[in-house]
């Protein structure tokens, strides 16, 4: 056999042994289980009905019960509208209860 011909038959070698790997991965990540996605609804910082207090920076010379008001509705973006008082609220404005 030429020298020529042994090198085309390497290379030809080499090429279907690459593509049989890279075939091989494509197959794999495909049959991969699929991860199941997570419940976000139940990770809320809030729920409709819970109380939340405002901080006291937010509302100075107002004891707890005065900053204290109930959710009324949890919006997608994730903040609150709060009965009694206007507009939309985000988390970092009220108190972290544990």
């Amino acid at each position: 056999m030429k020298k020529g011909t042994k090198l085309l038959l390497a290379g030809m070698t080499v090429a279907a042994a690459a593509a049989g790997a890279i075939g091989a991965v494509i197959i794999n990540k495909d049959r991969k289980p699929k991860k199941p996605r997570r419940d976000d609804s139940q990770d809320t910082w809030a729920r409709p009905g819970m109380q939340v207090t405002f901080r006291a920076e937010l509302m100075p010379g107002r004891d707890n019960e005065e900053r204290t008001f109930r959710v009324a509705d949890l919006l997608p973006s994730g903040r609150v509208l709060l009965e009694g008082v206007t507009g939309e609220h985000t988390q970092t404005e009220f108190v972290q209860r544990y």
